[in-house]
């Protein structure tokens, strides 16, 4: 009984919370676990979720001593993106090279904690990417359905709606209505009937 109860205080003497893209530690030291991931380019591991940090020591017998480095989410576990996951975002901003975006949802299940992802010019489309308008791609307040490439190093997971299927799935025009598409870069006010460029996702089969 005295055992666990010792054990207990130093896993909580070692809590730290950490965030999306804090350094853990370096992989010669720490062996990637749940809610975290190595950068293969500087052989760094990060956080990938908002949780508590925690070390799982190896068994003494064994072969790799490295401890487990693990993120455990301090609240109830909601959906987590991850690289190839489809998501559902809300365009932020959108600028010259990229748009910003806050994931709502993963798949079909909606997250709990604050994820931003970024559309780079060169992952809106497959074809002509060096003729991407960005502005004429996405606006704020767009919902698009994309899917999550990776975890990039502003703490933002990079995003691509470079397939038929992928792209703004609901939209609101200039005035306020609703827009329905007219072809994969087109979008019409029900209203107004005013017609704006969209990168659209392909609806069907």
């Amino acid at each position: 009984m005295t055992m666990e109860i010792e054990r207990t205080e130093e896993e909580e003497e070692a809590v730290v919370v950490v965030t999306p893209g804090e350094e853990l530690g370096r992989s010669s030291s720490l062996i990637p676990g749940k809610g975290s991931y190595l950068a293969p380019h500087n052989r760094t591991v990060y956080a990938s979720i908002t949780g508590r940090r925690t070390l799982i020591q190896p068994s003494p017998d064994s072969p790799d001593q490295r401890p487990i480095v693990e993120v455990t989410g301090h609240k109830a576990h909601g959906a987590v993106p991850e690289p190839g996951s489809i998501i559902l975002a809300r365009v932020t901003k959108v600028m010259p090279k990229v748009a910003s975006a806050d994931i709502m949802c993963v798949g079909t299940k909606s997250v709990r904690e604050k994820f931003t992802g970024v559309i780079r010019q060169q992952d809106v489309r497959e074809t002509e990417i060096d003729k991407v308008n960005m502005h004429l791609s996405f606006r704020p307040g767009d919902i698009v359905k994309a899917q999550v490439l990776s975890l990039g190093d502003a703490r933002a997971y990079y995003l691509s709606t470079a397939k038929n299927e992928l792209g703004v799935v609901s939209a609101e025009s200039i005035s306020g209505a609703t827009m329905v598409p007219l072809s994969w870069t087109e979008m019409q006010c029900s209203v107004t009937g005013q017609i704006e460029q969209r990168k659209v996702a392909k609806v069907g089969g």
